[in-house]
Order: C-alpha cells, then structure tokens, then sequence
C-alpha cells in the first residue's frame, strides 16, 4: 500500500509519521510519499523524521518530492493537508474583516471563504493528475475549509472516493466516553451539522442515552473550564454544540476578545512558525537531531496550550488542561482520525465514524449532494452515512444559510466570478451586508495576489 500526503510541510507532519509507523503493520503499507511545493521545509520535515527512514521501527519506504505526479503515482490513499499562500495568506484571512468589524477566523466566515477560493483550484488540480495516476485511490482531505473542499471535488468532477475529515467531533466522542468511564467502541454519538457547525444531539451507551445526564453534569458545574458556551445555554440547546459555534453564538464577543488580544491567531502562528523553523535550520546545520526534536514538541505543546485562547479570552493553562484530555482519549487527534479511516476502508477494522460525506438523505432538508458532517459506516472500500432524520428548526436554518454560502463560493472559484464572490460572502450569517462583503473582497483580492483567483 502507498500513502500520499500533499502538503507534507505542514507541522503536523512528524505526528502523522509518527502514527502511520504505529499502525504499518495493520495497514499493509509499503510506502510513505511526502510532498510539498516547499522544498526546504520539507528537508527540515525529512530531517525530523529522518530516525524512521529505513531503520527497523519503519518497515516502508519514505520518500520525499515537490512534484505532485510522482508523490500521487499509484497511490491508494491520498491525504490533503495544505495551505495555500501558507501561513502568510492565513494572517490576511483574519486581519482582513477584523477591520471591519467582522469576525476573522482560518475556516469560518470571510477566512474560510477566502481559503475556500484560494484552495478549491488547487485541490482540482490535483484531482486531475489523481485520475491519470491513481484513479483507484481514496482521497481523504484534511485541507481547510474541509468540507467546501471536499464538496467541491463531489460536485465538479467524477470521482468519487472522496471523503473531508475533522478531530473535533471525534473528540468530543472521546471525552463523553471517557467521562462515561468506556470505551468509545461502545458508545454512539448522534452529531449532525457542517464541518466546523455542528452539533452532538445524543450520546447513547448500553442502549440509554446518557447526553441529558451529562448536560446536568455541566449544569450542576456551572461551566466547563475548557468549554467556551454557559451551562445554562447547553442546558437550553439540550445539545452540545461543536466549538466552533462560538463564533456564532457569542460572535461579538469573539471579535472583542481578539480586538484586545492585539493579534490574531494566525499572526502568533505565524510569529511561532517563524521561530521554529529558524530554529530547526540552525540545529540542522549543526547536525543536532535531537535538539530539533526537542525544538519540534516545545513548539507543538505551546502551539495546543494557546489553542482558541484569544477568541475565547479563556487562559492558557486552562486550554493545557483541555489539550491534554484531548490527547489523552482522541487518539493521535487528526492522524488518529485519518488512520482510523484506512484501517477501516482497507478491510481490517469497520467502524462508525464521524465524516464528511454526501448526504445522501441522511439529514432531512439537505440535499443529496450536500457534504454534510455526520456519522457514517466505513467498511472496506465504502463509505456509507446514516440517518440523522429531521433536526431542530434553528439547526436546519443555520446549516441551510452556511451552505448556500457554500455553494455559490464554489461556484465562483469554479467560474471565477467576481459577482458569486460577493453574494456568497454577502449570505454569510457572519457578515452584516453587501457593502461590507464587497469591501473585504476586494481587498483580499489586492492583499492575496497571486494566490486569488482572478474573479471576473
């Protein structure tokens, strides 16, 4: 078996190596292709990982390219992790409509619209050489915005093994598990929504369902430390709702909290970035392996105890406490989630997994070819949703408007154009007016070059 990562530049990249090596041997696999437009940093990620590379803790082969053709040749499982104009581009998504008073955030609102005009493109491309090289192959994407992507490729071409993945909802099953005191084998989350909008409707265990006595749980707490909502909310919704509903939920306060806080997520990324890799090249050049290692999990644990700290204005130690409940029950967190599904879909282990996937009429009022974020069966070389049914009024509402908005971004990335463009962002609950979307457009247009597509 061939895996092939694009975008295998990223920083997450060594904790992917990391649990692919783990499971080898459950996956049959024979080689790892790494690549990345970036040729340098991905040198720095082939020194890293350098320990694996045919020694006897790695039984296949890893190799290392910028050329997409040779990484996807006869591949069987293809995996999308980049970031098109790189973390540059993500500093852009934000800053751009918190000038305006808008909520600025990587994958919601005008940030996930622009990442969506920007990476659609891309990942088409690559679909096509995937045709030509692999056409067997499974594409499991992991780029943002995960589920306009996946969508994309679902209604603008053929193929049809493809399949958008998330670690949140995945997590979330964990920690009711583990708060239940078992496994999450045994339990089933009944979650439905959007990639980044969604919702946990129950949880059911021993045939009971336990999410009303777990939200009592919360009430009688008063409020989870690492949890951005009120318990009183919770308790009113009578569901949980994915972290990412903050941004909706308590929008303005969202926006004030990253006002204050001087600088957004992307600009201490990038600062972060920016050392680290400063860092690893000086340590490379001195042929110090392992003072790079210790350079790498330094930045990865600071990166997790600042995770959604300025959007939430929730303290850093106490997100520390939320990242290590979440390392400690998800399960290698996004290579988890990703390794889960090819054990699944190469035969070996079939599972319910929370997915990406068309809908299929699983969740009334959405249309068939909708990608929706729900549970789904995977078994060897399938993948196949089930029924959600009818969901709240205010939840169906919501998961409508995001997904028009969708819609019409793909369709301007598809036709380029300009007017699509600004109606998508116009619809956008997040986004106030016509006025303020044409404003941010055409600014990310000027600020993004070249990386924008040229909207007409």
């Amino acid at each position: 078996m061939k895996i092939a990562i694009l975008g295998a530049a990223g920083v997450r990249t060594p904790l992917i190596i990391e649990a692919i090596t783990k499971r080898q041997d459950k996956i049959g696999l024979s080689e790892l292709a790494l690549m990345d437009i970036d040729g340098e940093r991905l040198d720095l990620i082939g020194t890293l990982t350098a320990h694996l590379d045919g020694s006897s803790t790695a039984r296949y082969r890893i190799s290392y390219t910028t050329d997409a053709r040779l990484a996807l040749l006869s591949a069987d499982y293809v995996i999308t992790t980049f970031r098109v104009g790189g973390i540059e581009s993500r500093v852009i998504d934000e800053r751009v409509p918190l000038t305006h008073g808008v909520l600025g955030q990587e994958t919601t609102g005008p940030g996930g619209f622009a990442m969506g005009l920007r990476s659609i493109p891309v990942l088409l491309d690559y679909v096509r050489v995937m045709q030509e090289v692999c056409p067997d192959a499974w594409l499991i994407n992991f780029a943002n915005p995960a589920g306009m992507l996946t969508e994309a490729v679902v209604r603008s071409t053929n193929w049809k093994r493809v399949v958008g993945i998330c670690d949140a909802p995945s997590s979330m099953w964990s920690i009711g598990s583990a708060i239940l005191g078992v496994p999450p084998e045994e339990t089933y989350l009944d979650y439905f929504g959007l990639n980044h909008l969604g919702w946990a409707r129950s949880f059911i265990c021993k045939g009971d369902d336990r999410l009303p006595g777990l939200i009592k749980m919360v009430l009688a707490a008063g409020k989870l430390p690492w949890f951005p909502f009120d318990a009183e909310f919770i308790n009113s919704l009578g569901m949980v709702p994915n972290e990412y509903l903050y941004y909706y939920y308590n929008t303005e306060e969202a926006i004030k909290n990253i006002t204050s806080a001087g600088q957004t997520r992307s600009g201490q990324i990038a600062v972060m970035n920016h050392q680290l890799f400063n860092d690893l090249k000086r340590l490379q050049s001195q042929d110090n392996w392992s003072r790079m290692l210790e350079t790498y999990y330094r930045y990865m644990n600071q990166r997790g105890e600042t995770y959604m700290t300025r959007e939430t204005g929730i303290s850093s130690n106490i997100r520390l406490l939320n990242g290590q409940i979440n390392k400690a029950i998800s399960g290698d967190g996004y290579a988890g989630v990703a390794l889960n599904l090819i054990e699944s879909l190469y035969g070996k282990s079939p599972r319910v997994m929370i997915l990406n996937v068309t809908n299929l009429g699983a969740i009334t009022g959405m249309e068939d070819k909708d990608v929706v974020e729900i549970p789904a069966y995977v078994g060897r070389d399938l993948i196949r949703p089930i029924t959600v049914g009818k969901i709240p009024d205010h939840c169906l509402g919501l998961v409508k408007q995001v997904k028009a908005y969708e819609h019409l971004t793909i369709e301007s990335a598809l036709e380029k154009s300009y007017s699509k463009a600004i109606t998508a962002l116009a619809i956008h609950p997040l986004v106030p007016n016509y006025t303020t979307a044409k404003t941010i457009l055409d600014e990310y247009i000027i600020k993004h070059q070249p990386y924008f597509p040229i909207l007409n």
